[in-house]
């Protein structure tokens, strides 16, 4: 029989019940490793298909890693629809479930305190984009001071008119970005007051045909589920005010707590 490693994809309560589990990674059945109060969700896979110089190789290759990615969320997702869980990062390996109890044990209290965490609420993603050619046509309702230089614009000399035209266009530029920005916060703002806990990540980049438009926030948000409502309450308005006015809103969830419950950065050598 081939040798074995145990892969990690998180930590739920000694109780969660496994039964009905989608597969995970490589299509292996999902197990509970439990250890006192916390246990892993693990599968076994074939240890010389994950040796750290293949992994550190392979990770490179996104048709290698692409289905172990979505193997791991597939099972944390079915798991935080079930109860509490601790998401791991991709990729936590161990050498067999022993080196998994062992880390159950050492970490107990920070994996209880995590599970807890955990059972606060459940995270929502939010991405805000600004499309600019339609958010160019209501600059003038969310900036002042360009419909300030239009106004003078329009009462200027021809000449005038010619200087100020150029020099609109290049406050028009920068206010573009300025107006977005303070869209973003308060965006953020106004949710982060109904989350019990919020996380912002880099934005991404914009697509080459920029019809998508310019990522202005990239936010996730910790809700409660007595909250929901409110916090769904309070995003549709936002949407109805901005979405005709330039910008885009994506919005997912809910998701395991990958921003709010952090595992070990790796597993074990």
């Amino acid at each position: 029989m081939a040798e074995r490693v145990c892969y990690v994809y998180g930590v739920v309560p000694p109780t969660f019940n496994v039964s009905g589990a989608p597969a995970g990674i490589d299509e292996l059945d999902v197990a509970l490793a439990q250890e006192g109060s916390v246990a892993a969700l693990v599968s076994s896979p074939e240890a010389a298909a994950y040796e750290a110089s293949v992994v550190e190789t392979l990770t490179a290759d996104l048709d290698w890693l692409a289905p172990r990615a979505a193997a791991h969320d597939r099972v944390l997702t079915w798991a935080s629809d079930r109860g509490p869980v601790a998401p791991f990062p991709l990729l936590s390996l161990f050498r067999d479930e022993a080196g998994v109890r062992a880390m159950l044990r050492s970490r107990s209290e920070e994996l209880t305190r995590a599970l807890e965490r955990a059972a606060a609420g459940r995270e929502y993603q939010l991405r805000v984009f600004r499309l600019d050619a339609l958010l160019a046509e209501h600059l003038r309702e969310l900036s002042p001071h360009i419909a300030e230089m239009e106004d003078a614009a329009a009462r200027a000399s021809p000449g005038q008119r010619y200087l100020l035209g150029r020099k609109l266009e290049e406050e028009r530029r920068g206010e573009l970005r300025r107006v977005a920005v303070e869209v973003a916060q308060e965006v953020h703002a106004t949710l982060r007051a109904t989350a019990l806990d919020t996380a912002t990540d880099s934005l991404p980049r914009q697509p080459a045909d920029g019809d998508a438009g310019t990522a202005v926030l990239n936010a996730a948000y910790l809700v409660a589920d007595d909250r929901l409502t409110e916090f769904r309450a309070a995003l549709t308005q936002l949407i109805a005010r901005r979405e005709p006015a330039g910008f885009r809103f994506e919005f997912t969830g809910p998701w395991p707590v990958y921003h709010f419950v952090r595992g070990p950065a790796d597993g074990e050598e």
